[in-house]
């Protein structure tokens, strides 16, 4: 349903922006950037022993027929995804310790949750307040890429985010997000996909695109990532989350 309801959006845009459609809307970073509320730290980007972290997060990792999906070598926290043993795109994921997130502890904060106590995943009240905090950096991080956007791209490229999506990433509640950026003259110039969710300790972020402008955590085609998308949800779902199961 999530699916479908992008390709109608998507569709209705590209026949109203050649007409002068203004979509008031926010877009997402390059994936070599940070998100707004991220303000001094690194990404965490390796485990402990210095392993690509999507060998300790990944269990099931479902894929369209004849495509494979596994941990790419190296230490880079990179998802590959192949098709007949080419690879078509790659998947990232973030990790974000909350000490050096001084507004997302904000954010907790202002939603009832203490970010010094161990919190309890199975509570409702806590999922519920969570969601809301997560609404808020989701929020926040639009902010601050609209306005990158708009610095880079002017009025040539329109610009609209997708409502989030309450889904369970692992055994945590979390949201799915993204955006689209349309050409004017017709076409989609990028489009991201992204899940967040938050384990007491870190945020972590999960994203993909279609951007030609992406360094990594991207597909080359668009049409891939239209294949690929309906897998991302399922991949999420069985992620070892939080990271102490």
């Amino acid at each position: 349903m999530l699916r479908l309801y992008h390709v109608i959006i998507g569709v209705a845009l590209l026949i109203l922006v050649p007409l002068g459609f203004k979509v008031t809307g926010s877009g997402s970073s390059k994936n070599s950037d940070s998100p707004t509320v991220v303000q001094t730290s690194p990404t965490t980007t390796s485990s402990p022993n210095g392993n690509n972290i999507w060998k300790n997060l990944a269990q099931k990792t479902p894929s369209p027929k004849d495509w494979q999906v596994a941990p790419c070598d190296g230490n880079a926290p990179l998802l590959c995804i192949s098709a007949n043993g080419e690879r078509v795109g790659t998947v990232e994921m973030l990790i974000y310790p909350l000490e050096k997130q001084p507004n997302f502890q904000k954010m907790l904060t202002q939603v009832g949750i203490d970010p010094s106590q161990k919190i309890d995943y199975q509570n409702p009240q806590y999922q519920t307040q969570l969601l809301s905090a997560l609404n808020a950096w989701v929020n926040e991080y639009y902010a601050g890429l609209e306005k990158d956007r708009q610095g880079s791209y002017g009025d040539r490229i329109t610009f609209s985010s997708y409502p989030s999506q309450q889904v369970q990433v692992g055994k945590l509640p979390g949201l799915r997000y993204g955006f689209v950026g349309l050409k004017r003259q017709g076409g989609v110039q990028e489009q991201h996909l992204g899940y967040v969710t938050f384990d007491g300790k870190a945020l972590y972020v999960m994203a993909t695109a279609f951007d030609p402008a992406s360094q990594t955590s991207k597909f080359d085609k668009i049409e891939n990532l239209a294949v690929f998308e309906p897998y991302l949800d399922a991949i999420a779902f069985n992620l070892r989350l939080p990271s102490s199961i």
